[in-house]
């Protein structure tokens, strides 16, 4: 919800007497209204007009002085919940009219597919140093999929194919950055994780190798040649020399004798000054005394002018001194024994923030490059750092960093996405975001950065600069900036203009998406809203807002079931703490405290600094409110609904037990509980909440053998199945565990796997099974190893796995049971068996999508269509009815079925399939283009690489 803003620009605020009255007519109408006859939008509309992050909202009048804060924090017999909840509802909640979609600060294609083909097509023919650029411009592209495994092996890829130090200085840091890191405890932002892609000393060698970039790092087994293999001392003596060499250095009444000849070739200025037509050529003796350069200085040049390296007895401020020094005389092998020596030196912020002041003054390259790896490591702290401001933002320090080469799209992109996580309102990312498109130069980044600017610009209420913003990256090509003009005209009350924008947008563009219609709704009325909000639902089921928006709408009507059913919609393909926020409103309506509380607890799993009520209380506050008026559980309690809820797979409900397992438990134990909480949070597709989660687990790790296994998971999912196996291993070797076996197990059983690997497994999950735990892993454990017996055609041991799960309530177990009664032609108890899932678990789309392959088409069709219904995100079920439809020669409606998906869910075996139904259309150019983009997402695919070869050559012929 956004502010009001009057003429001038500023926010109004409502007089304090406004207030009171407004209090006062509602108590009065409270009075004489039946609760069940109320509506709720009467309690919801009000004249106020919303800030848009007030610091405190009063929820009475002059004489109260009561805050939101305060209305949650009173005795119980001062007010009653529903009182305190009343007047919360006066203030902050949604209405139709201030409910809007975020306009998102990425770009968003119209045609997904077009981009993705075309950035797969210049991949293949761009040069090497092209390469890294390509593959950031398609992580651009990709952004707006969400998919955090696909946007890593982008940034894996550019990485891979930097050959400048600063790139790979930026780009090593920006995926230290996507593991977060900086949330581990005990971890230097300096360490290595072992492989060279983010190794920081390898992000400081120039060029690359790209047979050796994927394997592991050597930096802890090798040492530093450098180290002690001359011995030098910065004696006084005069060294063995012709002394018709010798030439002496005076440097306050000190002398420095030295080989004229080896200094001469230091540089050409030395060089001219002792052998050319100045009068020092001449001289024995030559006062350095004003060159501003100590006698300890001079005698480390003469040193390094017999050795070619540095003293390693040398100390920092010396060297700083011969930087100074090889700058004045051009003495670059000098300058660069310097700045390699500095730039192995750099090991915190601290150092890196003076450091890398000397670098940019005296041009060393590779020592800023050293502090800047530093700094970008230990994002997003850096940015709260004045310092860093200053070398970041500033314009002289802006350009220093350009002459250093160090200032670039590629650094500022990294930057800006940063701080836009942090606080897309704040001065630093609008100045970082400006300093983005100071340094665009290829047109998807002109693109990208004033689309991205604009955003900032309209969240920070500053609209004519969003719409110029805007309307310059419409001129590029980027159709959905037209969607920011059309908000910045409605911000300033040009709703009809808006709505032309939109509407024009949609009559002149063949392919039209659902964001679309979404943002025509906002500057439609009555009846053409809905229709609009009908249209983008049905292009993208995958839109949040239009949930949003008929939810709201069914309670302005005072249908609050309603408004549940809406929101369960989405909730149950994509859970977001908006959206079970507003629910847990509507139970709150309902007088439904116990599932109001759910809903928060989840949703502070989700985001445990989430504030409600548009900014004005934490959630945590208000589950402290709400519980005193719910019944409470024990540890015990808390264990049996856990359990219960864990078995109906009720993935929200276990989110909530958790949070209050986590709220009473004692240190040792939430170590344990963050780790149950990140395999939920997997299920439910939050994948970086459940990092966030793993991160946690490892912190309060109670023994080592545990935290390696959490250090394991994470290595896991960043894509190090080596480095997770050794953790496992590790953990074994200290203490035999449950998860250390089974982490072991699911890493090898990753793997394609023979008769050798599967046995290994079976071993592994029988070793865990072994190990004390309880029945929730246990049964996952043996639904495990069902799979694996199932795997190797053992169908009589599965069976038996799958049904010991069961025995303890491990729900899902049926689907692995269905898949043994299938493959034992017992195709009819098979699905009995998934309609037992069915009826069991709260969370069924995936059950309806397996029991469709035990039953006959039409049935098949009617349980793929409540899949579909369920979670629109499934991809089989389009792929599927496009199946059948092909194979009845409708040619085209198999095309669409596809196509309609794709548009919101750009999908690699989506494509393929498309690609061989254009194939046998004889459609050439679509099939290569659809295999193009399914290569894009993903190269390695071997059957599309394999189509799109043989359609090429049938292009060419």
């Amino acid at each position: 919800m956004t502010s009001v803003q009057t003429q001038n620009g500023e926010q109004s605020k409502p007089s304090r007497s406004k207030l009171a009255d407004l209090v006062r007519q509602y108590v009065l109408a409270m009075r004489h209204a039946k609760l069940n006859g109320l509506k709720l939008i009467d309690r919801w509309k009000t004249n106020q007009v919303h800030a848009l992050n007030p610091p405190e909202t009063s929820a009475v009048g002059d004489g109260g002085k009561r805050t939101i804060s305060s209305l949650l924090s009173i005795p119980n017999d001062s007010v009653s919940l529903p009182e305190a909840v009343d007047h919360l509802l006066l203030y902050d909640l949604p209405t139709t009219d201030l409910l809007e979609p975020q306009i998102d600060p990425f770009l968003k294609p119209v045609d997904c597919v077009d981009d993705l083909a075309d950035v797969h097509r210049r991949l293949e023919i761009c040069s090497a140093s092209e390469k890294s650029s390509m593959y950031m411009e398609k992580y651009s592209l990709l952004r707006g999929l969400g998919d955090p495994k696909l946007l890593r092996r982008c940034l894996q890829a550019a990485r891979q194919n930097a050959g400048d130090v600063h790139s790979k200085v930026v780009l090593s840091a920006w995926l230290r950055h996507e593991r977060r890191e900086d949330e581990l405890s005990g971890i230097s932002s300096m360490n290595c994780i072992g492989r060279i892609l983010e190794c920081p000393k390898a992000a400081l060698i120039n060029g690359y190798d790209q047979n050796s970039v994927l394997d592991r790092c050597l930096c802890y087994t090798t040492d530093d040649l450098d180290k002690g293999e001359v011995e030098i001392s910065l004696n006084t003596e005069k060294p063995f020399m012709n002394e018709g060499k010798i030439i002496t250095f005076y440097i306050e009444n000190e002398e420095i004798y030295c080989d004229r000849e080896k200094m001469a070739r230091l540089s050409t200025p030395l060089k001219t000054m002792l052998y050319g037509e100045f009068a020092e050529s001449k001289r024995k003796k030559i006062d350095f005394s004003g060159v501003g350069i100590s006698k300890m200085g001079m005698r480390a040049v003469e040193i390094f002018s017999r050795t070619s390296r540095l003293d390693p007895s040398v100390s920092p401020n010396l060297v700083l001194e011969l930087l100074s020094f090889s700058n004045r005389f051009c003495c670059e092998e000098l300058k660069t024994a310097c700045d390699n020596y500095l730039a192995s030196i750099v090991s915190n912020k601290d150092e890196a923030l003076i450091l890398i002041d000397y670098g940019l003054e005296e041009a060393a390259s590779l020592l800023v490059a050293s502090c800047l790896l530093v700094l970008l490591r230990e994002l997003p702290g850096t940015l709260y750092c004045p310092k860093a401001q200053e070398i970041f933002c500033e314009l002289e320090t802006g350009n220093r960093l350009s002459m250093a080469g160090h200032s670039s799209f590629l650094l500022y992109y990294f930057l800006s996405q940063v701080a836009i996580e942090e606080n897309i309102t704040w001065d630093i990312t609008l100045m970082l975001t400006k300093c983005m498109k100071e340094c665009a130069r290829e047109k998807w980044q002109r693109k990208l950065a004033f689309h991205q600017l604009g955003c900032v610009f309209l969240e920070r209420n500053e609209y004519n600069d969003a719409e110029l913003c805007f309307i310059a990256a419409a001129e590029l090509g980027h159709a959905y900036s037209v969607a920011g003009i059309a908000r910045t005209k409605h911000k300033r009350k040009q709703r009809f203009s808006a709505y032309k924008l939109i509407d024009s947008l949609i009559s002149e563009n063949k392919a039209v998406v659902g964001w679309m219609y979404q943002e025509r709704s906002l500057y439609n009325v009555d009846f053409k809203r809905i229709l609009d909000l009908k249209t983008a639902s049905d292009l993208d089921p995958t839109l949040p807002f239009p949930y949003q928006f008929r939810a709201v709408t069914f309670l302005e009507e005072n249908q609050i079931e309603s408004a549940i059913s809406e929101l369960n919609k989405i909730i149950g393909f994509k859970v977001s703490p908006i959206n079970l926020e507003l629910r847990a409103w509507c139970y709150i309506a309902l007088k439904d405290y116990k599932s109001a509380i759910r809903d928060i607890r989840a949703l502070l799993m989700l985001d445990p600094d989430y504030v409600m009520l548009n900014g004005n209380i934490k959630g945590c506050n208000f589950i402290d409110r709400l519980s005193q008026h719910v019944q409470s559980w024990g540890l015990g309690e808390c264990w049996m609904q856990l359990y219960d809820r864990w078995s109906a797979v009720d993935d929200i409900g276990s989110l909530a037990v958790i949070h209050q397992m986590l709220e009473n438990c004692n240190a040792n134990g939430k170590s344990f509980l963050w780790f149950r909480q990140s395999l939920l949070l997997l299920r439910l597709n939050c994948q970086k909440a459940a990092m966030r989660s793993l991160r946690l687990a490892q912190n309060h790790a109670a023994s080592d053998h545990e935290r390696l296994v959490h250090e394991g998971w994470i290595l896991y999912d960043m894509g190090n199945r080596d480095e997770a196996l050794s953790k496992a291993e590790l953990s074994i070797s200290i203490q035999r565990s449950f998860e250390a076996f089974f982490l072991k197990a699911y890493v090898l059983a990753d793997a394609v796997l023979d008769q050798e690997g599967s046995s290994l497994v079976i071993g592994l999950l029988e070793e865990a099974l072994r190990c004390p735990s309880d029945g929730l892993r246990k049964g996952q454990a043996l639904n495990n190893l069902g799979s694996i017996y199932v795997d190797c055609g053992k169908l009589d041991l599965a069976g038996e796995c799958y049904s010991k799960a069961l025995e303890i309530k491990h729900t899902r177990a049926h689907q692995g049971l269905a898949r043994v009664y299938h493959l034992k032609h017992e195709r009819k108890v098979a699905y009995e068996e998934m309609t037992k899932l069915i009826d069991k678990a709260e969370n069924n789309a995936s059950a309806y999508e397996k029991r469709s392959e035990y039953c006959e088409r039409e049935l098949a069709s009617s349980d793929l269509s409540m899949a579909t219904l369920l979670d629109p995100l499934r991809t089989y079920p389009y792929r599927y009815r496009a199946a059948v439809l092909m194979d009845e020669q409708r040619e085209m409606e198999a095309v669409e079925e596809l196509t309609k998906a794709i548009a919101f869910k750009p999908d690699m075996q989506m494509l393929y399939l498309r690609a061989a139904f254009y194939e046998s259309m004889g459609e050439l150019s679509l099939s290569i283009r659809d295999c193009e983009a399914a290569l894009c997402l993903d190269p390695t695919h071997k059957d599309t690489v394999d189509m799109y070869n043989r359609m090429r050559i049938q292009s060419q012929s």
